[in-house]
């Protein structure tokens, strides 16, 4: 099938960056191609370190621009942010004129992406994941908080359609003036996470969790590690593996060094691709997902959760919102408060009962039917596609 509609993705993170929306963008992309589109992605030049180094081909042209990351190899914070999103908006004025851009957060890139668009007369489609004006209020002076809200409810507003992934962001981006607002909920690649073959070779023999992703300040992941001192004095072998990067990195590991044993039972390891993360699940006698109560996180349902269950490992998750609801009420796996006590209870009994073989192929049964990725990035490639102008479609 010849190409007809031009789709730019313009975000900040493209696989393989070791970063659950990264794929999804890929997913999208892929689906995009097999709606008969031509996509070129417009983002960042990926980190040399942990992960795929090659690009991903399949009809899509990937075009990286560098960018400031912090230390720990991540594009965070006003700074970093705005060195990616200034140049997005000239690049968007040189590249060829596209029929439609979809853009993913933050709102700054939005801003980049509605300017340049309003000039070159191109829609665009606003990817939310998540609203960040919500997830700032607990940790931003109160002014900060009112300029991006207004800034996101302009970027949404100016959209041709809203992307929405839970029904929690989906109602606040209705609230915010968007219009158009549709719902596709994340899912996870059931062809990489997948509980078919063995354990990670470096993974540890004695009962062990992991929690696989960005450690924010929004997610709190730190409560495991402080939860560790008394999950070993009920299982003395217990090991805690962290996989990813992100704010907290340095807060966690000054919490192991409090541990009894120096925090030889905690083991830090920098991103790995997919492939890797989910044998590193696939051996764990737990997912671990948290999201601090009070961050303006409570509508999401973090990725993290899909990636242990396709693994085959049920998820403890720590703390409120929908998230927990879904994980109890679909017997997923246990769920927590976000304090060390009630963590460490439910790890414990995590720890000392291992699933067998079936229960962990139920568990990716239920990822199969409910969050599959290739269903997923067609029912956004499908909205997109009708974002297209009439001769484009």
């Amino acid at each position: 099938m010849t190409p007809m509609g031009r789709v730019t993705l313009a975000t900040r993170i493209y696989a393989p960056e070791p970063a659950a929306a990264a794929f999804r963008l890929r997913a999208l992309a892929t689906a995009l191609v097999n709606e008969g589109l031509s996509v070129t992605v417009l983002t960042s030049r990926a980190p040399l370190r942990g992960g795929e180094r090659g690009e991903h081909s399949s009809g899509v042209d990937v075009r990286r621009f560098p960018v400031l990351r912090d230390r720990t190899g991540s594009v965070r914070g006003y700074v970093p942010y705005l060195s990616f999103d200034i140049p997005l908006f000239f690049r968007m004025l040189v590249a060829p004129r596209p029929d439609v851009v979809v853009v993913e957060p933050p709102p700054t890139t939005g801003l980049a992406v509605r300017l340049a668009c309003a000039i070159r007369r191109v829609p665009y489609v606003y990817y939310a994941a998540d609203i960040w004006s919500d997830a700032s209020a607990a940790l931003a002076p109160r002014f900060v908080v009112r300029a991006l809200r207004a800034l996101e409810s302009w970027v949404m507003r100016g959209a041709a359609s809203v992307i929405a992934v839970t029904d929690g962001v989906a109602e606040r981006a209705k609230e915010l003036g968007a219009r158009g607002v549709r719902l596709v909920r994340n899912g996870i690649d059931t062809a990489v996470f997948t509980p078919a073959g063995s354990a990670h070779p470096n993974a540890p023999t004695a009962p062990y969790v992991v929690y696989a992703g960005t450690m924010s300040q929004w997610q709190g992941a730190e409560v495991f590690v402080r939860a560790m001192a008394l999950v070993r004095e009920k299982v003395p072998d217990a090991v805690l593996v962290y996989l990813g990067q992100g704010a907290s990195w340095q807060t966690i590991e000054r919490e192991a060094r409090k541990l009894p044993d120096g925090g030889r039972c905690v083991r830090m390891l920098p991103p790995v691709p997919p492939a890797e993360a989910s044998a590193w699940l696939r051996g764990a006698r737990a997912a671990l997902v948290s999201m601090r109560p009070g961050a303006g996180y409570d509508m999401a349902f973090p990725t993290k959760i899909l990636a242990g269950l396709a693994s085959g490992a049920p998820v403890l998750y720590a703390g409120s919102g929908v998230a927990r609801t879904v994980v109890a009420q679909q017997g997923l796996g246990r769920t927590a408060d976000w304090d060390d006590e009630s963590v460490a209870a439910e790890m414990v009994t995590m720890l000392e009962k291992a699933l067998d073989g079936e229960e962990r192929r139920q568990l990716a049964r239920w990822v199969d039917a409910n969050a599959s990725w290739t269903a997923r990035a067609s029912e956004a490639a499908k909205i997109i596609r009708g974002a297209l102008p009439e001769g484009a479609r």
